[in-house]
């Protein structure tokens, strides 16, 4: 095992990656497994939502119910990944304490295991986190722990505290034997030091106000926050003396015209038109910039970390995933 890097989560073994839909929750997982296998370590990347986001990230085949490295990261490590389903996880969960395998194809032929987790969906959710959390205590013949750390692409930030609250989803499931112990070894593990539970976001009022909601809910929980990850930020492209100009309407397009002209840009009868349609997008592109800021100040009362990853002119691909990991451990997060 390799010692872990100076970081921000130096002491962290299980990172949970939670986020509003279409804010990047899943690439911002992958490129936070690349950036903490860096150097030599090993790294699990699991997610528990059937979607398959992973193998589509790192342009995969679907992936099966086991643990397969996937990625090499910078500089040596490794990224393993694993999609949990819950199907899988109960019959391994059945004759781990019950000695029920067999059986427990059985029922899943008649649709017992579905009736079950719809049911009672708290015992869904202590099955998958109950493999990811086996998954951080594992630990090889000679003691060491298998990986170095688990990032788990989580369920969406409107539902991260009902997942992770495993005792409490189970409380009325079942008050003694397996699944109570199992919920509260479960518990133990993401309720400590160890996890830390990160939240991506927009510049964007909706996903800013549902992530200062669910670290709010989170706390109120018990359960350990960690860091904000502002995905897809835009840098400024004009100085704060131009912004502060087209913000308070005082943005002289004929001025512009007059630059656009002497620069050959455009001709005398071109350039009014053309300045007048860049200083529409100019102040467009201020306004945006100041809803940004206020947003970061929103965000800065959280009194989390905050990392801020661009926004990847050619989409997301590996290359992509790279950069952003070479952005966290810049920053510091991993």
């Amino acid at each position: 095992m390799v010692d872990s890097p100076d970081t921000d989560w130096t002491d962290v073994r299980l990172h949970v990656v939670t986020g509003k839909g279409g804010t990047g929750k899943t690439t911002v997982a992958a490129a936070l497994a690349l950036a903490l296998a860096s150097g030599g370590r090993k790294v699990l990347l699991v997610e528990v939502e059937g979607r398959q986001g992973i193998a589509q990230i790192f342009d995969l085949p679907p992936l099966p119910y086991e643990e397969r490295r996937i990625a090499v990261a910078p500089s040596g490590g490794d990224v393993y990944a694993l999609a949990i389903d819950p199907e899988d996880a109960m019959l391994e969960y059945m004759e781990m304490f019950y000695g029920m395998r067999r059986a427990g194809r059985a029922l899943t032929k008649m649709g017992i295991v579905d009736f079950a987790t719809t049911v009672a969906p708290g015992f869904r959710d202590v099955l998958v986190t109950g493999k990811t959390t086996e998954a951080v205590r594992r630990r090889s013949r000679n003691g060491r722990r298998v990986y170095d750390a688990v990032v788990l692409d989580a369920p969406p930030t409107g539902r991260i505290t009902r997942f992770l609250n495993v005792t409490q989803e189970v409380a009325g499931l079942a008050r003694v034997g397996p699944i109570k112990n199992h919920s509260e070894l479960v518990s133990g593990v993401v309720k400590s030091p160890e996890t830390a539970v990160h939240f991506v976001t927009l510049l964007e009022e909706m996903p800013v106000q549902e992530t200062l909601d669910g670290i709010a809910e989170l706390r109120s929980a018990g359960l350990p926050a960690g860091g904000i990850f502002l995905n897809m930020v835009r840098q400024s492209l004009l100085p704060e003396a131009a912004l502060d100009m087209a913000v308070k309407g005082r943005f002289d397009s004929e001025e512009l015209a007059r630059g656009l002209e002497a620069a050959g840009v455009a001709d005398g009868s071109q350039a009014p038109a053309l300045a007048k349609a860049l200083a529409e997008e100019v102040v467009e592109h201020a306004h945006r910039t100041e809803l940004e800021r206020a947003e970061r100040e929103s965000l800065a009362g959280a009194g989390l970390r905050r990392y801020e990853l661009p926004l990847l002119a050619d989409g997301v691909d590996l290359a992509g995933l790279y950069e952003l990991a070479e952005s966290m451990r810049t920053q510091g997060a991993a």
